[in-house]
């Protein structure tokens, strides 16, 4: 039926032509925080934080962020969201909240439950629209538009909790796709249920001959593995060899930096790269070219404000000091690191989700992700971010000709003063040596960063690496139920995770 994909493309086409105002442009800002304000202000955390007052003041802004505090997950769940679990109504937002979806969890050992309302899915869609446009600037064939996009996520069977339920957002996103979208998504219906990851690989690997898979959309990491998955159980050579015609993969959850040398390896041509930036409290950033970085969605839905971090806003550990600096969108500069407060709609308020970000061009608010407040590691003042862990994994695996698929880092005492003890995770380890290892990406480190090339020649005495199999990742995230969807492993071990990771590698060792 080559008339769908005609008519598809050239919907797309006409509506890509317009000029759509209202996506990314800065000034919409306030309008969206006063629409917030407005649809929430008969609901308690309205009540009780003066939304009506706000919104007759002069200065919406300044007089949103002096009656309303700064809230993370903990304050957020004992003061109002616990309620919202319960099943109350009118809590941080209008009516009850159906779904809860459970944060990747790679700070703390338990996942959060982070509100998601029909007004967050609504949003959420459109962006998604948003950037399916600009699949027109590609110059695809009609027929693109008639093939399947496979969507690697939660199981969507979700789990009852109260009056509502609970489940990975995919999950819940994939169970709430429209009716047009389910004749084009894969794996569909009754395998997107499936709680396994490993029986749901099995099927996925089985059944992937059947589809005629055009684009991807998911977290790298378990793509990476599907794919060497579909590979050798149909005896191939690439992915290509099943899916001819696969031509994009939308990626987020992680950087995709450290996996791209790999995952292209597992090709047999080149395909286009979309970045998104979809967090458990919403859809915050697309890709709108690939020539771009991503774009900031300013218009609906999401307010944002940005705390600078730096050591006059945040403690060694990441967590907030009093009175922070917090500018809105249009007092940001460019090249600064910063992290992000939402608002939004489905009742997150000034809420910190855990990010920094960096803008790279002000003029269309295109930003990088580049790490979290508490997957920073500075022991000694070498402020070593996860964008330079990232590139220094990248370079080095570039510079051996190997491919590293995960990696985290701890920081360790040494001789009275400090140490850096990096895990890398690789298909063949036989060949390597850890030390050689260490000395290329501690020279790419130095390169990339002006402070740890400091500390390196004071307080940072010795760079350690560890290489372990890739699966031993894997297997980790399997214990601790993180396996498939949004889940990653985290890039820097603090003080509580530390002694179980060393137990479980010794056990591993043990174990061979």
């Amino acid at each position: 039926m080559a008339f769908i994909g005609t008519i598809l493309k050239e919907v797309l086409d006409n509506s890509s032509s317009k000029k759509r105002i209202g996506y990314f442009e800065s000034k919409l800002q306030v309008k969206t925080l006063k629409k917030l304000l407005k649809q929430a202000k008969n609901t308690k955390f309205g009540i009780d934080n003066k939304f009506s007052e706000i919104l007759n003041s002069n200065n919406l802004i300044e007089s949103f962020q002096k009656n309303v505090p700064i809230y993370n997950y903990e304050s957020m769940y004992k003061a109002y969201w616990v309620k919202t679990i319960e099943g109350a109504s009118d809590v941080t937002w209008p009516g009850r909240i159906k779904y809860f979806a459970l944060t990747s969890g790679t700070s703390e050992a338990a996942s959060k439950k982070i509100p998601v309302s029909k007004a967050m899915i609504k949003y959420i869609r459109k962006v998604s629209l948003i950037q399916t446009m600009t699949l027109s600037k590609y110059n695809l064939k009609p027929s693109f538009f008639q093939k399947s996009v496979l969507m690697l996520g939660g199981s969507t069977k979700l789990t009852k909790i109260g009056k509502g339920f609970e489940g990975d957002l995919s999950g819940i996103l994939a169970g709430n796709l429209p009716a047009w979208f389910k004749n084009f998504y894969k794996p569909g219906a009754k395998i997107s249920q499936i709680k396994d990851w490993n029986e749901k690989l099995e099927i996925l690997a089985e059944k992937a001959p059947q589809w005629d898979v055009a684009a991807c959309a998911g977290v790298p990491s378990w793509y990476q593995i599907l794919f060497k998955k579909i590979i050798e159980k149909n005896n191939l050579n690439t992915i290509h060899d099943i899916w001819p015609d696969f031509a994009f993969f939308t990626h987020g959850g992680v950087s995709f930096e450290p996996y791209k040398s790999s995952f292209e390896k597992l090709l047999g041509k080149k395909i286009h790269y979309l970045e998104t930036y979809l967090a458990s409290e919403g859809f915050f950033a697309i890709q709108t070219d690939e020539s771009k970085k991503m774009q900031l969605v300013t218009g609906n839905g999401v307010f944002y404000e940005f705390i600078p971090f730096n050591e006059d806003n945040f403690d060694s550990d990441g967590n907030i000091l009093q009175d922070p600096v917090v500018l809105d969108i249009n007092h940001v500069e460019e090249n600064i690191d910063y992290a992000l407060l939402v608002s939004t709609c489905a009742g997150a308020w000034r809420y910190i989700i855990g990010d920094t970000i960096r803008f790279v061009d002000k003029s269309d608010n295109q930003i990088v992700i580049t790490g979290r407040v508490k997957h920073f590691i500075s022991l000694c003042g070498e402020h070593l971010s996860v964008e330079n862990m990232n590139s220094a994994i990248r370079l080095t695996g570039e510079e051996l000709g190997i491919s590293i698929y995960e990696y985290t880092i701890t920081g360790l005492p040494h001789d009275n003063l400090f140490s850096h003890k990096w895990y890398l995770g690789v298909d063949d380890i036989d060949s390597l040596d850890n030390i050689s290892i260490a000395n290329i990406l501690d020279k790419h480190l130095s390169i990339l960063n002006d402070d740890y090339a400091v500390e390196r020649k004071a307080a940072l005495k010795e760079v350690f690496v560890d290489i372990i199999p890739v699966q031993w990742f894997y297997d980790w995230m399997k214990i601790h139920n993180k396996e498939g969807g949004q889940n990653k492993f985290p890039r820097v071990l603090k003080t509580n995770q530390i002694t179980e990771w060393e137990k479980f590698i010794h056990n591993k060792r043990m174990e061979k």
